[in-house]
């Protein structure tokens, strides 16, 4: 386990979909953004490209649920990585 992904226990949410979010930051955990012809089965992007989500975000940027359509779930899960990505430039966790 990275770093960057221990950093994610205990966490707010960073994904925070409405309606589907749980806010409970004992079920946070990275879950990486897969760009499209970078990520395979087994192959998952660097940690910095990972938003803190709570386990029924997760779920749903993951397509286990199905809940919202599958660009909403990408574009709330792309700005999630930007929120979580900020959070670690300001705690010095990563410089730009």
């Amino acid at each position: 386990m990275s770093k960057l992904t221990k950093l994610a226990r205990d966490r707010e949410c960073q994904i925070r979909i409405p309606g589907i979010c749980n806010f409970d930051p004992a079920t946070t955990v990275l879950a990486h953004y897969r760009l499209a012809g970078t990520c395979g089965v087994g192959i998952k992007p660097h940690d910095l490209l990972g938003a803190w989500a709570c386990s029924s975000c997760h779920d749903e940027v993951d397509r286990r649920t199905r809940r919202i359509d599958p660009d909403s779930a990408t574009l709330a899960h792309l700005e999630g990585v930007i929120r979580t990505q900020a959070i670690l430039l300001k705690e010095g966790k990563v410089a730009a």
